[in-house]
């Protein structure tokens, strides 16, 4: 069975304060990177990892939504979300309850959630 996770950071959050938040030029710690890449390396070592990437904040980015004939694009800084990705993990694994063990090991912040989504064959 094939799981996304999806990483919620809290410092991606539009709730998240400012001083708090992931602003302008934003990296994460390098011990918080260290830390990651141990776990993304035990999902590989353990051969459930089929890839993963990392996500940069909403201002980088732009939304397109749909509305009939209509198409919207906001861009960057003016786009509003209750929550954002900051990045996912592709795992093969037996069931929901594996997915939810490795979700658990996420070197994750205090405020970060992790989802998991079954991804369905189309």
């Amino acid at each position: 069975m094939r799981f996304m996770m999806i990483m919620i950071p809290k410092v991606y959050q539009p709730d998240t304060p400012p001083e708090e938040g992931a602003g302008e030029g934003f990296a994460p710690p390098e011990e918080a990177v260290a830390k990651m890449s141990k776990y993304n390396e035990e999902l590989s070592k353990a051969g459930v990892l089929l890839s993963l990437d990392g996500l940069h904040p909403l201002s980088k980015g732009a939304r397109v939504a749909f509305s009939g004939e209509n198409v919207k694009i906001t861009d960057g800084p003016d786009i509003e979300a209750k929550e954002v990705v900051g990045g996912y993990w592709l795992i093969d694994v037996k069931s929901k309850e594996e997915a939810v063990d490795w979700a658990k090991k996420v070197p994750a912040e205090d405020g970060d959630v992790i989802e998991i989504r079954e991804i369905f064959e189309m």
